[in-house]
C-alpha cells in the first residue's frame, strides 16, 4: 500500500514545496548565495540604481570568491557545477537586481564561454582563471546600431594585412561591463565567415564610451564598443568556430541563466507585496484581508511557482543533454512576461509606494523591459517556436 503522507502547512513563498526538488547541494548552494545577496546587494542596490552606479571591482571579486564567474565550466579555475546549479544562482543574483545578474550571466555565459569552447589553449590559460577569480572582467560584442535581432547583417570586420595581423573595424551597441573589461570577445565579418575575436581593450583604436540616460539597468554598466583600426595578432582569432554558430551559442547560454533569474525577480516582487499587504492598514485592518488584494496575490504566486517549475525543468533536461535552443526561448519567452506581469501587479499593489525605490519593486519593473528585449526579443524567442512547430523559418 502507498504510504500516506501527513498534509503540510503552505509556505506563501513557496507554495507547492518546489525545494522538495532540489538536491542538497544545490539547496546549499542555492542558500549561499541568497545569503550573499540579502547581506551585501539589497541593503544598496536602491542607491546604487538611482544614482546609475555599479561597483563593479566589489561585486566581482566577492562573486569570484563564491565561484560563481564561469561556475558551469571546467577548468582553469571554474567551478565545473551544474547546469541546475548555475540557473539557481541565477535566480538568487536577480532576486537581487537584473544588473547583478547580467554581470555574472555576461561574465560567464557570454565572455568566458566562447574563450572556453572555442578558443585556443593560449586563450584559455591567458584569461579563464582570472575572469573566474573576477580579477578580470569580459564583455560581448555582437550587437550593432543597425543590427540586433538580425547580427548576421553586422558591419563590423576584421581583415588580415600581408603581414597576417587582423584589422578590426566597426561598432558595438548596448555592450554589459564594455567600460569596465578587460577583454572583449568581438564578432565580426571576415572573408571566411564570422569570427569571434579575443580584443584585449587596452588595444589601440578601441574605446568604450558609457551610455547615459537609462531608466532601466540602472545599477550595470552600458556601453558603446568602438574599433578603429584595432590591430590584433593572428592568434586573437577564436579558432575553434567561424561562423553565427558561435555567438548565438554564447547566447543561448545565457538565456538560459535569464529563464531563472527572470523568475527571481518576479519572486522578489511577489513577497514585496505580500509583505506590504499584510502590513499596510487600511479601513480598520491589513488590506490582506480584503478578497481583491488576496485573487492578486493568489494570482502572482501561481505565477512564480508555474515558473518556477519550467526552470527547474529546463535545468534537469539541460544536465541530462537533452535541452535545445527552441526549449531554452520558451523558458526565456515565457518566464520573463510572466515576470514582468507579476512585477506590474506588485507594483500596483503598492500603490503610490510602488513607484520609489525604497521597495524593490519598480527598480524590478524598470529593469525587466530590459530583460524582455535582450538575448533575443520576445518575437524572436516566438519565431524559433514556431520554426520548431511547424519546420518553416519565418526569418527568412
Amino acid at each position: 500500500m502507498a504510504k500516506s503522507l501527513s498534509p503540510k502547512a503552505e509556505n506563501p513563498r513557496d507554495f507547492l514545496n518546489t525545494d522538495s526538488l532540489l538536491a542538497e547541494d544545490e539547496l546549499l548552494l542555492r542558500d549561499t548565495v541568497q545569503r550573499y545577496v540579502n547581506d551585501k546587494i539589497l541593503p544598496d542596490v536602491g542607491e546604487w540604481f538611482d544614482e546609475g552606479v555599479f561597483p563593479h571591482k566589489e561585486v566581482a571579486k566577492a562573486v569570484g570568491d563564491l565561484g560563481l564567474l564561469g561556475m558551469h565550466l571546467e577548468g582553469y579555475g571554474c567551478a565545473g557545477s551544474s547546469a541546475m546549479m548555475y540557473g539557481l544562482a541565477c535566480m538568487e543574483l536577480e532576486a537581487g537586481d537584473s544588473g547583478l545578474r547580467s554581470f555574472v550571466s555576461v561574465q560567464g555565459s557570454l565572455a568566458m564561454f566562447p574563450i572556453w569552447a572555442y578558443g585556443s589553449e593560449e586563450h584559455k590559460e591567458e584569461w579563464l582563471p582570472g575572469m573566474a577569480a573576477g580579477s578580470l572582467i569580459g564583455c560581448f560584442g555582437l550587437t550593432e546600431p543597425d543590427s540586433g535581432s538580425d547580427p548576421s547583417s553586422m558591419r563590423t570586420n576584421a581583415k588580415q594585412d600581408p603581414s597576417g595581423d587582423w584589422v578590426l573595424n566597426g561598432t558595438k551597441m548596448w555592450i554589459t561591463n564594455g567600460s569596465i573589461a578587460d577583454v572583449a570577445i568581438v564578432w565580426a565579418k571576415t572573408d571566411g565567415g564570422i569570427r569571434g575575436f579575443v580584443v584585449p581593450t587596452d588595444s589601440p583604436g578601441f574605446s568604450a564610451p558609457v551610455i547615459g540616460r537609462k531608466v532601466s539597468l540602472r545599477a550595470s554598466v552600458t556601453s558603446e564598443l568602438i574599433m578603429d583600426n584595432v590591430r590584433l595578432p593572428e592568434a586573437a582569432a577564436l579558432p575553434g568556430v567561424a561562423s553565427m554558430r558561435g555567438p548565438l551559442s554564447c547566447l543561448n547560454e545565457a538565456r538560459f541563466g535569464i529563464l531563472f533569474g527572470a523568475v527571481g525577480a518576479a519572486r522578489a516582487c511577489y513577497e514585496a507585496a505580500l509583505d506590504y499587504a499584510n502590513s499596510r492598514e487600511q479601513f480598520g485592518g491589513p488590506i490582506s484581508r480584503f478578497q481583491l488584494t488576496q485573487q492578486r496575490l493568489v494570482d502572482m504566486m501561481i505565477q512564480v511557482q508555474r515558473g518556477t517549475l519550467v526552470a527547474y525543468h529546463l535545468g534537469r533536461m539541460k544536465d541530462d543533454g537533452g535541452l535545445g535552443p527552441a526549449q531554452v526561448s520558451f523558458g526565456k519567452k515565457d518566464n520573463v512576461a510572466m515576470s514582468l506581469r507579476v512585477a506590474r501587479e506588485a507594483r500596483s499593489l503598492l500603490g503610490a509606494n510602488g513607484i520609489t525605490t525604497e521597495y524593490p519593486v519598480i527598480r524590478h519593473m524598470n529593469n525587466l523591459e530590459s530583460v524582455y528585449t535582450y538575448e533575443g526579443t520576445n518575437e524572436i524567442h516566438t519565431l524559433m517556436m514556431g520554426q520548431a512547430l511547424t519546420g518553416h523559418n519565418a526569418f527568412s
